[in-house]
């Protein structure tokens, strides 16, 4: 199976889209694809967030999508259903982790102390999400375990900014950063897409 890290194919942000309507959902993605990424993850965390993944499927067919805060086995289902190129998860269980082992689609889960980690290894998930990254040690957390879980990479999302990014992706056991920095509720209420592609170009450069 393809691993998560290879659908990024070499793009270290990993973009968040959060919308309140699939023609919301849509124009984020658009401008996030006008800066040049080719790869965009939908959480699910509002009741237009499933068709806002669909319409982003139809109307951006350039973009590989996924669905994010997938908490449990009814919901990964139904992201599969309308069609999620991959699967994020903001934490783990055993039945989750059993749900996700029989899953056709590259998975990141997620993780926040060391139990987490070594859990998820076991599952067979060397690609792992440190979140919330910025209330789980963040950068030093990473450096830490890195000795530990030597063959284990992370994409932190959670506290992560324009800022902070590079302490993140400075680490070898890092392999991208996600955030919704650079799609600020503001600029999407006020329909500000050039914002989002231009924080988009900065945030992967």
């Amino acid at each position: 199976m393809t691993r998560f890290s290879e659908l990024m194919s070499g793009q270290t942000l990993l973009p968040i889209i959060q919308a309140d309507s699939s023609e919301q959902g849509v124009n984020i993605a658009k401008a996030m694809s006008k800066a040049g990424l080719n790869l965009v993850e939908v959480v699910l965390r509002t009741e237009a967030s499933l068709e806002a993944l669909s319409a982003i499927k139809s109307e951006v067919p350039s973009l590989i999508v996924g669905a994010g805060t997938v908490i449990n086995e009814e919901i990964l289902s139904a992201a599969i259903e309308v069609g999620s190129d991959f699967i994020v998860t903001p934490a783990v269980s055993s039945s989750l982790l059993n749900a996700l082992e029989a899953c056709q689609i590259p998975v990141l889960p997620g993780v926040s102390n060391t139990a987490d980690i070594l859990m998820t290894l076991e599952a067979g998930f060397t690609e792992q999400k440190l979140f919330p990254a910025s209330l789980s040690g963040g950068a030093p957390f990473l450096k830490a375990v890195s000795s530990v879980f030597r063959d284990v990479t992370f994409c932190p999302t959670g506290g992560v900014n324009q800022l902070n990014k590079t302490d993140y992706l400075s680490l070898p056991n890092v392999f991208a950063v996600g955030g919704t920095w650079v799609a600020k509720k503001e600029w999407v209420s006020e329909g500000n897409w050039d914002a989002i592609t231009q924080s988009c170009i900065a945030a992967n450069a």
